[in-house]
């Protein structure tokens, strides 16, 4: 609760003083909500100006939250919160249909609150603004929608985590370990755990009669034979079944939709007394409450049988798409504009025309896993359908029959993994059962829940090789939206690396995920179909980015930067990804969000998302024309060449440690004039020292001479010979050397490949000749403090992060893509002595701290300030060479850069 009190008190410090009805109660109320309780799309929650009718005029409620109940009724602080208010207040409630009448009202006049309990009638009670912190526990009532509170997601798990232990006792009473190549029995038991909890959460719920699942089984001692019969049941029409069934199956009703479907060889063991105690357990759990978008995935994780089979620990390997990421998949995509017209409606009539227009939405999602994807998507679309039929009913509408008209069988997925289709199906029905249920809260009127839709849509198949068109048409298709799997290049089996060449033809090795993107682009074309894709950004930096993009015939519409997206695991490593949004339609609004991460005063992190409209989105991801980078072997400027450094490919044996240098000159002190120090980013950056073996001039003689030294030559030899590149192989006829000597005869600048995306600054420096760089390591010979300036400058860093490969999320540095397209400034004699000047200042400056590494002097909390003074003037110099303003922010910088690049290269 600490973290809240801070989140308050910056609440009543901000809004203490003002006051102004008209202009100010919105913005008051929406921060309340996102800022006190976390909810960052207030407007989900609150409506304002909702229509009432009294006397036959139309009123209009300053505040209305549909879900908990609460109406507002706002005042200026110059109003006393009197009678009159609450009066006006309880007469735009009494207007209200029964079912929306407001279970608590609150009046406002900025300074204070007053809150009735309208149940209790009891007398207000009053709290100042400036004392919300100490009493905010009365706003407890305030939000009531579970799917956006912290311990729905415990509930989640604990229960997933349960199931999970019944599934542990399902196996061993079959005498079967995890790692037993049996399939048939462990796909029988995931069928079992899915209509487990189906019919646990269908209790719950109260769509079966109230304890009639827990009183069947706690009359059947044969818990296995008892399931039977029951799937039996629950899949046969009353019309059909039997009339001799026992009386406690005749009261279970037709559940159809598939999930029971006869299947000759469904079955499984006995239930041991240790598992029928955990489904005992199960039965008691707070079913109702599972949010099915984390649930399905949960569960899922939970009974993956790769899971099973690596010996994955449950409680350290479930991991879920939080609705919150996925909303920012499908908010952008279509579901802020169904709300702003939602906003917008002024009539039934356009109530009825937007819910018809909601209602004829399809959606697919081609690697949908689990489903979470469209389960929550089906979940919101439902919201805003009961929000609908709630203004309708405010409106004086009755209904009579069912006005549902948003279905799941407009949902469609493709998925791998038949278990996780199983349970994608079954989260829809419970979202479907649970979201019926508030319908009929709303309208007054008693609804069916059986038997249950049809979901045909969701099929097990390889969406890379199976044909779209087969599962729906495009015409008949609105949105693809989905989060394909991350995997590299480099981790693809053979069979993932066949399907990226079907689907990607000649391009170049590409990420997973995009052929998704192919796939669905060939999909869309010539139709108005919108895609929204979660993504690692590999595909949005580096050498991918122009072999991917330019080849894909798409316009991006919108786009998240990159930011960490976390699977709700702390277990679970982070993944840097982005979101995008692509399609063929050239009038939409394009818009880039960024994501970034910040400290509340009480030290807890805190997203904060913004976003800037933006004529063009490229590859990159930036408002800049579709220029894509591609690898050149030389400079584009006339500036000196990049090298890698040189590649020993020795087993490790012309390496010499820190820790083993004195001991080695010491048995072998004819080898010092031999030896070098040897130089890799980790060791430059953080000043580590390692040494080599340099043998170039070594006669052999002299290496016959020095057995410890010859030992290790023999060793790279016979390492070489081992080897299955014929290259290789022929280079251990030369084991005394390198494989690959770079070298240059001059001092060098060292970039180092990989660095910390955390520095504003990739620390480079000036290398002896003598300092062996290996191949994590960039040279540039013959290079003066002028290009030194230039390359540690904000400039060159602004084009480093739009433009190299990342290594996790830090900088990929590499010459074909970053330092041979870079764009160097033509300075004048007087601006290129400028910069050299403040590049010299720097080196200056980091030779003031001898005791102090890169990695000390770079960090950006403990950078000092002359240093930090120095890199500004330099950026200032080099800004003015290539005459951009200072104020210009970084994407802007590489807008510029990219027109520079493409004038130079056109």
């Amino acid at each position: 609760m600490n973290a809240d009190i801070i989140k308050i008190k910056n609440f009543v410090k901000y809004w203490s003083g003002h006051g102004y009805e008209k202009g100010e109660a919105q913005p008051f109320w929406l921060a309340f909500i996102r800022d006190i309780f976390g909810i960052n799309q207030p407007e989900r929650v609150i409506n304002f100006e909702t229509q009432v009718k009294i006397d036959g005029n139309t009123k209009f409620l300053d505040g209305y939250l549909f879900d908990s109940k609460v109406l507002i009724e706002q005042k200026s602080s110059n109003v006393k919160l009197d009678d009159s208010v609450f009066n006006q207040a309880k007469r735009y409630n009494d207007a209200l249909n029964y079912t929306c009448k407001a279970r608590w009202i609150i009046t406002c006049n900025f300074s204070e609150f007053k809150i009735y309990n309208m149940e209790t009638l009891d007398a207000p009670t009053k709290i100042l603004l400036e004392d919300l912190p100490e009493n905010f526990h009365v706003f407890d009532f305030f939000i009531k929608n579970r799917r956006v509170l912290e311990q729905d997601k415990k509930l989640n798990f604990d229960t997933a985590i349960a199931v999970g232990k019944l599934y542990d006792a399902m196996l061993s009473s079959a005498r079967i370990k995890k790692s037993d190549n049996k399939p048939e029995i462990f796909n029988n038991l995931n069928k079992l755990c899915v209509r487990l909890v189906f019919c646990l959460y269908a209790e719950s719920a109260g769509v079966f009669d109230y304890k009639m699942f827990r009183d069947y089984l706690q009359n059947e001692n044969n818990t296995r034979r008892a399931l039977l019969e029951l799937f039996k049941v629950l899949n046969t029409s009353l019309e059909k079944r039997s009339p001799y069934l026992d009386d406690d199956l005749k009261k279970f009703p037709y559940v159809d939709g598939g999930l029971f479907d006869d299947d000759e060889n469904f079955d499984f063991p006995n239930f041991s007394t240790n598992a029928k105690d955990i489904l005992k357990d199960l039965i008691g759990y707070k079913w109702l409450e599972i949010n099915p978008t984390i649930f399905g995935a949960v569960f899922e994780s939970t009974l993956n049988q790769e899971n099973l089979q690596r010996n994955i620990r449950r409680e350290e390997g479930i991991h879920y798409t939080a609705p919150a990421n996925i909303q920012k998949v499908i908010n952008p995509l279509f579901l802020d504009e169904l709300y702003k017209k939602f906003r917008a409606t002024t009539s039934c009539d356009d109530l009825f025309n937007l819910q018809n227009e909601i209602a004829a939405l399809k959606f697919l999602d081609p690697a949908c896993g689990s489903g979470n994807f469209l389960t929550e998507t089906y979940l919101l679309l439902r919201e805003l359908e009961n929000s609908i039929l709630e203004v309708l009913v405010n409106n004086g509408v009755k209904f009579t029959e069912n006005p549902v008209k948003v279905s799941i069988e407009n949902f469609y997925g493709i998925e791998i993994n038949d278990f996780a289709v199983a349970v994608a199906k079954t989260a829809l029905w419970i979202s479907e059962i649970q979201m019926r249920q508030k319908t009929a809260e709303i309208i007054n009127l008693p609804l069916k829940h059986f038997p249950l839709s049809k979901i045909p849509n969701i099929i097990c198949a390889n969406a890379l090789t199976f044909d779209w068109n087969n599962l729906i048409a495009p015409a008949n298709l609105n949105f693809i939206i989905g989060n394909p799997p991350f995997i590299g290049t480099k981790g693809q089996t053979a069979a993932q690396k066949a399907d990226v060449l079907a689907v990607c033809e000649d391009y170049k090795p590409l990420d997973y995920v995009c052929c998704w993107y192919k796939k669905s682009s060939d999909f869309i074309q010539g139709t108005k179909i919108r895609c929204a894709f979660v993504s690692t950004n590999s595909i949005t930096q580096g050498e991918q980015v122009a072999p991917f993009w330019k080849n894909l015939k798409v316009h991006i519409d919108f786009a998240y930067k990159t930011f960490k997206w976390s699977n709700e695991s702390e277990n679970m490593a982070q993944v840097h990804i982005v979101i995008i949004g692509f399609s063929q339609v050239d009038s939409l609004q394009k818009k880039i969000f960024e994501v970034s991460v910040e400290k509340d005063e009480d030290g807890r992190k805190v997203e904060k998302i913004s976003c800037t409209p933006a004529q063009n989105i490229n590859g990159y991801l930036l408002d800049a024309p579709n220029i894509h980078i591609e690898a050149r072997k030389t400079p584009l400027c006339n500036v000196p060449e990049m090298f890698y450094g040189s590649m020993s490919n020795d087993g490790g044996n012309l390496i010499i440690k820190a820790e083993d240098y004195e001991d080695f000159i010491k048995k072998e002190p004819l080898a010092v004039k031999y030896i070098r120090q040897y130089m890799g980013a980790d060791d430059f950056i953080n000043g580590k020292k390692r040494y080599c073996l340099w043998l170039v001039d070594c006669p052999p003689d002299e290496l016959r001479r020095m057995k410890l030294v010859y030992g290790r030559v023999k060793a790279v030899k016979e390492v070489r010979l081992k080897s299955t590149s014929s290259a290789t192989r022929r280079a251990a006829e030369k084991p005394m050397l390198f494989y690959q000597n770079s070298q240059p005869s001059t001092d060098y600048i060292l970039i180092p490949r990989t660095s910390s995306e955390n520095r504003k600054y990739i620390p480079i420096g000036f290398m002896s000749k003598d300092i062996i760089a290996n191949t994590d390591a960039q040279m540039i010979p013959n290079a003066t403090l002028y290009e030194f300036g230039v390359l540690t400058s904000s400039v060159h860093m602004a084009w480093v992060k739009t433009v190299c490969g990342r290594l996790k999320s830090d900088y990929r540095y590499s010459a074909s893509i970053v330092y041979n397209n870079f764009v160097w400034c033509e300075p004048t004699e007087k601006q290129r002595a400028k910069i050299e000047n403040t590049a010299q200042k720097i080196l200056t400056v980091r030779a003031g701290y001898p005791n102090a590494t890169l990695a000390d002097l770079y960090d950006e909390t403990a950078m000092p300030a002359d240093l930090r003074r120095a890199h500004k003037e330099n950026d200032a110099a080099v800004m003015a060479a290539y005459e951009f303003d200072l104020k210009m922010t970084e994407p802007e910088i590489v807008s510029e850069l990219l027109k520079k690049y493409f004038r130079l290269t056109k």
